[in-house]
């Protein structure tokens, strides 16, 4: 068996998603997963939400990974690796919400996130018409895809067509084909779209939630 792509941390805080109640049947118990499950009050907030679905959740947390390593940035910040350098604060927001001057606690990240997760994952069950069919983990890529580069990039990408011509495997395998961006004018690969990309991949094909 191949060694997982999908880095430890993010690893244990999707274990520690599971243990707390939020997707799956939380069989995965170990002594760090409970003590991350603990400490990871990210996690806690996500698995508490009643009003989302799994797949929303799984992205959540993805997203957390992704965008901060698990940290809470409260303070806007000039994304300099990111189209147009926008100013960006908690998990990946940009946008006219996002004011310099004000400081965003993990509440108002919360909130500001969980509806636009909403949202991707609305956009990504009008995309793809066997959605229902799909695992939470695989449904939780595609969301993710949608937050990281758009509802349009992801209308007329090969991973829909594919996803949409019955097959979902490689529709998976398109995410680590997205690892570029552009830097000083340049389109180059970027480590952590790298890692996002690879690690979707597996979380796509291989990830499933226990019943």
């Amino acid at each position: 068996m191949s060694k997982s792509k999908v880095p430890q941390m993010l690893r244990t805080s999707l274990a520690a998603l599971a243990l707390l109640g939020g997707v799956g049947g939380g069989t995965y118990v170990a002594t760090e997963v409970r003590q991350e499950a603990l400490r990871n009050k990210y996690a806690q907030a996500v698995a508490a939400d009643q009003g989302t679905s799994q797949a929303v959740k799984v992205a959540m947390v993805m997203g957390h990974f992704y965008e901060s390593s698990n940290r809470h940035i409260g303070t806007p910040y000039v994304d300099k690796v990111g189209k147009g350098q926008p100013l960006t604060v908690c998990n990946g927001i940009t946008g006219p919400g996002v004011v310099a001057s004000r400081y965003y606690t993990p509440a108002d990240c919360y909130r500001m996130e969980k509806t636009r997760y909403i949202k991707a994952e609305a956009a990504a069950q009008k995309l793809l018409p066997r959605w229902p069919t799909y695992d939470p983990y695989t449904q939780a890529t595609f969301v993710d895809f949608i937050w990281n580069k758009g509802e349009a990039a992801f209308t007329g990408s090969t991973m829909r067509r594919k996803a949409n011509a019955g097959d979902l495997t490689g529709a998976c395998r398109e995410n680590p084909r997205w690892n570029k961006g552009t830097v000083n004018g340049v389109s180059k690969v970027l480590p952590g779209l790298a890692i996002r990309g690879d690690s979707n991949d597996e979380i796509c094909r291989e990830w499933r939630v226990n019943p």
